[in-house]
């Protein structure tokens, strides 16, 4: 049997070209909504034939049969299908029909809403508040309230059920994946011809008065003017300040005063406005000085700060950022509640962009800038730890309402800095030397260990090959722990530096408790670097002795060790 063949023949080229020309004829994407014929039908799934497409698209037949495309479910049938991917890691393709048939409800329902068109739909059953209406082309539900059932209150609906018919689209939110119908308004509509001679009597600059809000909408929100017709207001004309749903200002059947702000008669609608009856606040602006503090209304509360209310209809956004000196990113719930009548200063004025920004913590002096007046960088101050973490402390300095930066390398000059931050806790009293002061970026640093000697002072005086003694603490395989007699600190003298013979450089030879001699190998003050070395002592000695007893050769016959000594007695003498 022959299972490869030679795809370089005229035969298979000429089919790539076909293939390739019918995929440049249909144009496949991912994430659109394409057509799929039923090519073969199991128990368990539902095989389509898509042109364009290499493989087999798949549907599960229970996700068709919920949707109540059962009747469908017939080889040579369409159904429409979302394509999410052309090829996975598998290689299949991945559609979807519910979502397919979601979006395209979604769509038809928003393009009515616009358009201000009646859809089909019936009445499924009831709920608490009304009803459910399934939309009878995409089978999308929606919420029927009961008071929009009919024009007069029926008892009895249930001539109503399951029964084609039209209604008006009252409030659609796509966010909230609400949508709201009416049967009543349909009951109650005019004719077209009829809603045209009303719309004539309007004019651009009419006012209109109460206007009864009808329902709202994510972009508006609905008046029933005159009795006679629906108006929208759009979201911007609701009010010069900041609005980011109708519901903020509007509540259904409130009355209010609206402006014609456009006629159009082919699509008979008319466009109205709220704001327009006011004047608008940016004209006088220039009334407002920048840095100067002014009272202004906490009007909403957000998690990023709060909208205030400067004068009625000029409304600016407080950021989180300008609340607090001292406290960053601080939730305005923790400060302000809706109603409160602040202090804040305009920080900036746009008026081409109808924008002003305001400042909190600008009506009060700056606490770090206070804190540097009175104290030097050198200084020492009181402090309460307030607050600790991995690798630093927090200080609260003095009264005032600032925390200070103390990091755990800063507590002390002798152990670990990470374990002296462990004996530490909140609420303990300390007092603490300033290291640094920057009050443009709000941070003051301090130190524990700056505010005793220093024992590294000790090596001030010292040089480098000057020999010193040293108490032996501990050993290891790594090398001796020691303590140089009159300072308080411990240095590691490695291994490799413990004599200038391999053989000899064993931690073993020494116990502690012991005292030695050894050099100064290195030594940086600014650093705080030393290193210490029993070798370079050793090679100091020998150095000394080939200088008093002649060449390397001659003496290189005698235990360098005896010969040491041996100098040290002579010395001595």
């Amino acid at each position: 049997m022959q299972i490869y063949k030679d795809i370089t023949s005229p035969i298979s080229k000429e089919f790539e070209k076909l293939l390739n020309s019918q995929l440049s004829k249909t144009q496949i994407e991912e994430g659109k909504i394409i057509e799929g014929k039923i090519n073969k039908v199991t128990e368990k799934f539902v095989f389509l034939f898509v042109e364009g497409l290499k493989s087999e698209p798949v549907l599960d037949i229970n996700e068709l049969k919920t949707m109540g495309l059962a009747d469908k479910i017939k080889i040579g049938e369409k159904i429409s299908v979302l394509l999410e991917k052309i090829e996975d890691k598998n290689g299949d393709v991945i559609v979807s029909a519910s979502k397919a048939q979601k979006i395209k409800g979604w769509d038809k329902l928003v393009e009515a809403y616009e358009k201000n068109e009646p859809i089909m739909g019936k009445i499924t059953s009831k709920c608490k508040g009304g009803c459910i209406v399934e939309h009878i082309e995409t089978g999308s539900l929606m919420f029927l309230p009961g008071s929009q059932i009919s024009d007069k209150p029926l008892k009895d609906i249930s001539h109503l059920m399951n029964e084609p018919q039209k209604f008006a689209l009252i409030k659609l939110d796509k966010i909230r994946g609400i949508a709201c119908v009416s049967r009543r308004e349909i009951i109650s509509s005019f004719k077209k011809e009829d809603k045209a001679k009303i719309i004539e009597k309007y004019k651009v600059g009419d006012i209109i008065k109460n206007a009864e809000v009808k329902g709202y909408s994510t972009f508006g929100c609905f008046f029933h003017v005159n009795g006679e017709l629906d108006v929208r207001v759009h979201l911007q004309e609701i009010s010069y300040s900041r609005v980011n749903h109708p519901d903020e200002v509007f509540n259904i059947g409130e009355k209010h005063s609206l402006k014609v702000i456009s006629v159009d008669k082919e699509k008979l609608q008319v466009g109205c406005s709220v704001k327009q009856l006011s004047p608008d606040p940016f004209e006088h602006i220039e009334n407002y000085e920048l840095n100067k503090t002014y009272k202004a209304k906490v009007m909403k509360i957000m998690d990023f700060g709060a909208f205030c209310e400067l004068e009625p209809g000029l409304t600016t956004l407080l950021h989180s950022s300008e609340l607090s000196w001292t406290k960053k990113n601080i939730s305005a719930k923790k400060m302000f509640k809706v109603g409160d009548e602040i202090d804040c200063v305009i920080t900036e004025i746009d008026k081409e962009k109808r924008r002003v920004a305001i400042s909190h913590r600008l009506t009060k002096e700056n606490p770090f800038e206070s804190f540097e007046k009175n104290h030097k960088v050198g200084s020492l101050v009181e402090g309460e730890i307030v607050n600790k973490n991995e690798y630093s402390l927090f200080v609260k300095i003095e009264d005032l309402d600032i925390d200070a930066f103390l990091h755990c390398n800063d507590l002390t000059y002798l152990n670990n800095g990470e374990e002296e931050l462990g004996k530490f806790n909140k609420g303990d009293k300390i007092k603490v030397k300033v290291l640094e002061i920057k009050s443009s970026e709000q941070k003051i640093r301090v130190g524990l260990r700056q505010t005793k000697p220093d024992p590294f002072d000790w090596f001030k005086e010292k040089k480098v090959n000057q020999t010193i003694t040293v108490k032996i603490i501990s050993t290891d395989n790594k090398g001796l722990i020691v303590r140089p007699e009159g300072c308080e600190m411990d240095f590691v003298i490695k291994k490799s530096q413990i004599a200038i013979n391999a053989a000899d450089a064993r931690p073993s030879r020494f116990t502690g408790g012991e005292r030695i001699d050894c050099a100064i190998s290195e030594l940086d003050i600014a650093k705080r670097k030393v290193v210490l070395s029993i070798k370079l002592l050793e090679e100091i000695e020998k150095k000394e002795a080939l200088e008093k007893y002649g060449s390397e050769g001659s003496g290189k016959n005698l235990p360098f060790s005896s010969l040491s000594e041996d100098l040290k007695k002579k010395d001595k003498k």
